[in-house]
């Protein structure tokens, strides 16, 4: 059974940075690829970033380029979100996926996380 589970999430000033984590298990994650992605209080959950288990490409929606990074720790089987500069605009429920599908849509994954809360203040 895959399962994820995400980690990391708090309240911090505008500015400020949040590292979030996600490990994964029940699969054999080399052929997948693993998102990230944000929802905000009556807003549709959209793409962040992503990357396939590889490591050799990585993928991020405009608003996030330059200050945010994902990486991953293939002995630990997790992936990281580094989010630097953080604006109160990137208040959301943050979420990791793992899918084989397109990484830049919520169909290209098949499980997703419980999500965690990240509350940039100004």
């Amino acid at each position: 059974q895959v399962q994820l589970v995400e980690s990391g999430g708090g309240l911090v000033q505008a500015g400020g940075s949040l590292r979030l984590s996600c490990a994964a298990s029940g699969r054999t994650f080399s052929s997948y690829a693993m998102g990230w992605f944000r929802q905000a209080p009556g807003k549709e959950r959209e793409f962040v970033a992503a990357i396939r288990w590889s490591g050799s490409n990585t993928y991020y929606t405009d608003s996030v380029k330059g200050r945010f990074t994902i990486s991953e720790d293939n002995a630990k089987n997790t992936v990281y979100l580094q989010m630097n500069s953080l604006k109160p605009e990137d208040t959301a429920v943050y979420y990791c996926a793992t899918g084989r599908g397109s990484v830049y849509y919520r169909y290209g994954y098949d499980y997703w996380g419980q999500g965690t809360q990240v509350t940039v203040s100004s």
